[in-house]
């Protein structure tokens, strides 16, 4: 009896044992079924199922001037891989609104905006680094608005504003004298937004003009002239300041 019972604890515990070997083989089999799951995930999109991602693009404006290359500042947060995503920058207020579409690593030429050909690029070295920003060479005043970043496969999308001006020196020249005194004329072509005309004297104060004179362009671009009138013996300097503050730009010209 008391061998048959040793028989049966000995029993006993092998089948324990075996019970418990299949329930690790199964977790086992279990976690490494999940884990090929999410290197699929990350692979195949480059983020995991419950990861939180952000796409963040600037919140102020980005300003450009007319001929200048400039950058549209988006990127993922965190910084996963978007070099298998397809990156769509696109502005609706367009038709065909797609401005670059870059998808299995290339851009769509066929669906692009034919105003943009060959004038954007993403970084596509950076895009494992989770950076999606757009290129625009040569602004134009018509690259003026609002651009939208998306990324369709983690249903994401950012907006960015862009601003473009155009500045121009100013001339001045003397257009009458008569009496002791002088007419001054200061003139600018080729700005935008609508700039402002002040004159100054030799110590910075402002100078009273006559009204400004304004014209647009068929380029959209202003051209602005203002006169003032001064005593022929005014010894200062004068100043003809055009400036535009929503570009923070300002051209002077001097007379002596």
């Amino acid at each position: 009896m008391h061998f048959h019972f040793f028989s049966s604890c000995q029993e006993s515990r092998m089948m324990n044992s075996m019970t418990a070997s299949s329930d690790f083989l199964s977790i086992s089999a279990i976690l490494w079924h999940y884990a090929v799951i999410y290197s699929f995930l990350l692979q195949s999109f480059g983020v995991f199922p419950d990861m939180q991602v952000k796409l963040i693009c600037s919140d102020q404006p980005i300003l450009a001037l007319v001929g200048d290359d400039v950058i549209l500042p988006c990127r993922l947060d965190p910084a996963i891989s978007a070099d298998s995503m397809t990156v769509m920058w696109t502005r609706p207020s367009l038709d065909p609104k797609y401005i670059h579409v870059h998808q299995d690593g290339r851009l769509l030429y066929e669906s692009q905006n034919p105003t943009y050909s060959y004038r954007t690029r993403v970084f596509v070295d950076e895009l494992v680094h989770g950076n999606v920003s757009m290129s625009i060479f040569k602004a134009k005043i018509s690259d003026e608005g609002q651009f939208w970043c998306s990324i369709p496969s983690i249903q994401k999308e950012a907006s960015i504003q862009l601003i473009v001006g155009s500045v121009s020196t100013p001339v001045i020249e003397v257009t009458s004298s008569n009496r002791g005194k002088m007419v001054l004329q200061c003139e600018s072509a080729g700005w935008y937004p609508e700039p402002e005309v002040l004159w100054l004297d030799g110590e910075g104060n402002l100078l009273s003009a006559g009204p400004t004179e304004t014209v647009r362009g068929p380029d959209d671009l202003y051209t602005v002239s203002s006169r003032v009138t001064v005593e022929e013996r005014h010894s200062n300097k004068l100043t003809c300041r055009i400036q535009q503050s929503n570009i923070n730009q300002s051209r002077e010209a001097q007379i002596r």
